[in-house]
């Protein structure tokens, strides 16, 4: 920005056509650094919270469905297809409705940006089922692209913080490498576990697994 800023202020300060394109370099950086400096934010809130267990009960279907709708606008922009699968039985979860609906966001978000171009997207809720990796009575909820997929030695770190398969793309596509981070500190508050399965020229699945709550009927 500084660089630029210098630019216009000399050798291209009576150059409209090179002060037109910097000024639209310049816009996206300040666009781009904002969504860095919220998911900073974001990311700082989580943390704090992380140690407290939500409370309320949530019908996780419902709560997706609405987020949906919520992002038809970026849906509609990436010419995708977003299709949603309730199975879920009317299952409830305790949860804080505020981040589960960021969880169910970003990774919609991530599946526009690194999908596949105009391609198709499932956002399912399945269950309840007994979850052997966490002793108990679970509910998944997943986010299916049909993108480039992702290569195996990439999986276990792309929840890590700035953590990118390709920066260059990712810068491209406006994202910050904390989206999944968020997603990993939310998921852990709520005591879940965040599963990543990929394959390379079919595309990914990114599994929410949360607990269901209490009040529900008890499975056999």
């Amino acid at each position: 920005m500084v660089g630029f800023i210098e630019t216009l202020r000399g050798a291209a300060k009576d150059d409209p056509a090179a002060r037109d394109r910097f000024l639209d370099i310049m816009e996206g950086e300040a666009h781009r650094m904002a969504h860095l400096v919220d998911d900073l934010l974001s990311l700082s809130r989580v943390e704090e919270s992380e140690r407290k267990r939500p409370t309320t009960v949530v019908d996780i279907a419902v709560l997706a469905n609405s987020t949906l709708k919520q992002l038809d606008p970026q849906i509609a922009a990436a010419k995708a297809t977003v299709s949603f699968e309730d199975q879920a039985q009317g299952t409830m979860v305790l949860a804080d409705e505020g981040q589960l609906r960021q969880v169910i966001s970003n990774l919609v978000e991530n599946a526009l940006r690194y999908g596949a171009k105009q391609g198709n997207i499932t956002v399912g809720v399945y269950g309840p089922a007994y979850e052997r990796r966490l002793r108990q009575n679970c509910i998944r909820l997943a986010v299916r692209d049909e993108g480039e997929g992702i290569a195996a030695h990439h999986l276990p770190r792309l929840a890590e913080r700035f953590y990118r398969v390709d920066s260059h793309r990712s810068r491209e596509v406006g994202g910050t490498g904390l989206g999944l981070a968020i997603v990993k500190h939310i998921v852990h508050r709520h005591r879940g576990h965040l599963l990543i399965e990929s394959v390379e020229g079919k595309g990914s699945t990114f599994t929410v697994i949360l607990p269901v709550s209490d009040q529900n009927p008890q499975l056999s």
